[in-house]
């Protein structure tokens, strides 16, 4: 029912947490989709995840997020492709939160927030907060409810027809996904904010 694309530009070790968190995800009719955009440090797919996970591995050359993204959407087979950035973490319940949602009220695109784990350091705490707080952007990516929510990438829904008729994202390098999910709308598409389908969102490790 699901296909998770995930993009990935040299982050081996983040590519395998992130499969591993879905190892334990109670919904399982799901497939994973993850494209390596031209990386130089490549992850190691099919070592202690193999035969536990429907996995698509690509290799290809660089061009950028959103590229990346539509490249594994065009060799997925998913009813609804959910964009993860590589350096999420999902909680077991993830994917059942969606599809409970999608149950309740369908949709054609949607979105979930993102939290800082007790695990993170300090530096990944602080920016998940300057993030997500109600000071910055925490409305827009998923704390509060408006009315209308542009869900972000980094943990993204969209019905698979909906997604190849407005041609998935554009060849921009830096908020596409914004540009997307305005696309979304003009196109008169539902989109809704899923609360309880959050990732944890590890970003970066140093201010650098």
């Amino acid at each position: 029912k699901y296909s998770l694309i995930i993009p990935v530009y040299n982050r081996p070790d983040e590519v395998d947490e992130l499969l591993e968190s879905l190892t334990g995800q109670t919904f399982t009719d799901f497939e994973t989709v993850v494209v390596e955009d031209g990386s130089s440090a490549r992850a190691a797919i099919g070592g202690e995840n193999a035969g536990r996970l429907s996995v698509k591995y690509y290799d290809k050359p660089n061009s950028g997020p959103g590229q990346t993204r539509n490249y594994g959407a065009e060799r997925s087979s998913g009813e609804y492709l959910i964009v993860l950035d590589s350096d999420c973490v999902l909680p077991a319940g993830y994917l059942q939160a969606v599809d409970d949602e999608l149950r309740s009220e369908p949709a054609d695109a949607f979105g979930g927030p993102d939290r800082a784990h007790e695990s993170f350091t300090d530096v990944q705490k602080a920016i998940s907060y300057a993030m997500t707080s109600f000071f910055t952007t925490g409305g827009i990516r998923g704390e509060e409810e408006k009315d209308k929510f542009y869900p972000r990438s980094f943990n993204m829904g969209v019905r698979a027809e909906v997604y190849r008729r407005l041609g998935g994202f554009s060849r921009m390098r830096f908020g596409e996904d914004i540009d997307f999910s305005i696309r979304i709308f003009k196109a008169g598409c539902s989109c809704r904010l899923f609360p309880s389908a959050w990732v944890w969102h590890k970003r970066r490790t140093d201010m650098k």
